[in-house]
């Protein structure tokens, strides 16, 4: 990062999985008190704020906090927006425009299916350029399944390694108490599941759940009286790609291929340096696309890669270890809660969970339909 260093020193959780008693804005205050508690600071000590809710501006949720910030933050790239505004935020603080930032997020996304609340045309991706591929049934799990049987196609790769990623979740998620599944699985049980668009079954595809989250960024003059350890942001890059499918140009490449190495570089280490993942699953099979794409294996060597129980607690590269959105929490955009997972891994806090002698952690998020890519690596000085 350019100029001063900056650390992420505080990261919390607010209640997830079901949560019908709380709006999503009470979400988003749980957790930033919560995450401002962690860090040893008060809301006064924050000057800058990104964030939002379901179809909740940051300058409401701003308000609501009790905040008067001087850098705001409204990007919205789905899922990785949170690693986006991270990395504004390390930006804006390391050149000295602001101190502190809150990023925070809170959504009600099961509670209101069983509310029978329905969010617009437009926040479903039915807008814009999607409108002329949604008449024709290109619905996002669709596109999803559509890009896994092309890798298949071209690389032999298998529904039961896709199958893997959903069964190491659930091993991490087992020994999470606050994971939404947290019974073990199988391939044959992924296989057993209801059909929803081929090569997916219901387990191959993300929870819908409640839940809320929030991390404190500051800098290295903050974070050295902070109460809780330093996790310092080493390196950050984005890219986007396309938001239409017939703009996607390779179906087995992803914008990871472009922020990962960037992120890397920054950071000045490889992926054979990572000690633990929080990687994007709303899928299966974003998880396969992700881990070739930021270097962990060759492209095409996804499958085998994954299928060796590599995700797994044993296995050589931890990863979603609190369950991820397969087996813990998913409350449609789950970027934030990678952060916090990584954040807690590192300073080791994840009790049964814990990867021994984790100092650097690769988080990566992914918005849309592999439309945009945030990566960060995440590190113990």
């Amino acid at each position: 990062m350019p100029d001063r260093r900056v650390a992420i020193v505080g990261a919390a959780l607010a209640d997830c999985g079901r949560v019908p008693d709380k709006t999503a804005m009470a979400l988003m205050a749980q957790s930033a008190r919560r995450a401002i508690a962690d860090a040893g600071l008060t809301k006064h000590d924050i000057d800058g704020f990104g964030g939002h809710g379901t179809l909740l501006p940051p300058v409401e949720v701003s308000e609501y906090l009790g905040l008067r910030p001087v850098w705001v933050d409204a990007t919205n790239v789905g899922g990785s927006s949170w690693e986006a505004m991270a990395r504004h935020a390390a930006n804006a603080i390391a050149a000295g425009d602001i101190e502190v930032a809150l990023l925070t997020y809170g959504s009600t996304a099961r509670s209101d299916v069983k509310r029978r609340v329905r969010p617009s045309a437009a926040a479903v991706g039915t807008g814009g350029a999607m409108q002329y591929e949604a008449p024709y049934g290109a619905t996002l799990i669709a596109k999803y399944a559509m890009a896994a049987r092309r890798h298949m196609i071209e690389f032999g790769t298998t529904v039961d390694q896709l199958a893997e990623v959903a069964v190491a979740a659930h091993e991490w998620a087992a020994m999470n108490e606050n994971a939404f599944e947290r019974e073990r699985i199988t391939a044959a049980d992924v296989a057993a599941a209801p059909m929803l668009a081929d090569p997916f079954t219901a387990k191959h595809v993300c929870l819908r759940t409640d839940g809320g989250g929030a991390v404190v960024l500051a800098s290295e003059q903050v974070a050295k009286d902070c109460a809780s350890e330093p996790i310092w942001i080493l390196g950050a890059a984005e890219a986007a790609s396309h938001v239409s499918m017939s703009e996607w140009a390779d179906f087995t490449t992803s914008p990871a291929a472009v922020s990962g190495p960037r992120a890397f570089a920054q950071a000045g280490v490889s992926p054979t340096d990572i000690d633990v993942c929080q990687l994007y699953d709303s899928f299966t099979f974003t998880v396969l696309l992700t881990v070739e794409d930021l270097g962990f294996c060759a492209k095409g060597e996804g499958g085998l890669f994954i299928g060796s129980g590599a995700l797994r607690p044993s296995g050589s590269l931890p990863t979603n270890t609190d369950g991820g959105g397969l087996a813990s929490c998913h409350p449609g955009m789950r970027g934030m809660f990678l952060m916090v997972e990584a954040v807690r891994q590192l300073r080791g806090e994840c009790g049964p969970r814990q990867v021994e002698g984790a100092r650097l952690a690769c988080v990566h998020a992914m918005g849309g339909f592999f439309t945009h890519s945030a990566t960060m690596i995440l590190g113990r000085l």
